[in-house]
């Protein structure tokens, strides 16, 4: 491999950020559009492969000017052979192939438990006033029919009652908007 020496050894000790920096304004583009061809349009793998560019070219930076045109053929080189590292790499071992049943699987987003969350608050709408405060009170706060007696000042009986009748008002709704299977 040779390597261009166009500056002096004094030069040699420049700060690792100044060098990179030189090293992207003057040849950054180039060596892009040169890996992104080479990697068929892959914007992606190409800035990778121009990170691992610019790591290489730091570690010769003793002998490297990056600001001089001199270094560039070394730069397409090391894209270049990247770029082929990188293809044998993925030709050398089999593709990865999933469980074909694995890809089927539903990913929970939220989304149906948002939806089911607003059927059920419009078909709460539905239900007498009486009927939606006992709900709230026996099965959103979780109170037992006792305590929701003492909070509403009404017998135990009835909220037992309004409890089985608000139930079934509520379960016809959700049958309605197609919810519950009939």
């Amino acid at each position: 491999m040779h390597l261009p020496y166009d500056r002096p050894v004094a030069q040699a000790a420049q700060p690792t950020e100044e060098f990179l920096r030189a090293l992207y304004e003057q040849h950054g583009s180039v060596l892009l559009r040169f890996a992104t061809r080479l990697l068929g349009g892959d914007w992606h793998r190409a800035e990778d492969v121009l990170q691992e560019v610019a790591i290489r070219a730091w570690h010769h930076a003793a002998d490297l000017d990056p600001t001089a045109e001199t270094v560039r053929p070394w730069l397409f080189t090391v894209v270049r052979n990247l770029v082929i590292d990188g293809y044998r790499a993925r030709q050398s071992r089999p593709p990865e192939a999933g469980d074909p049943d694995m890809t089927q699987l539903p990913v929970p987003d939220g989304v149906d438990h948002a939806l089911t969350t607003q059927v059920v608050v419009d078909a709460m709408r539905d239900l007498a006033p009486f009927q939606r405060e006992v709900l709230l009170h026996v099965h959103y706060m979780g109170r037992s029919v006792n305590q929701t007696a003492k909070v509403l000042g009404v017998p135990p009986g009835t909220v037992k009652s309004r409890t089985y009748y608000a139930t079934r008002a509520l379960r016809e709704a959700l049958q309605s908007r197609g919810l519950l299977a009939g």
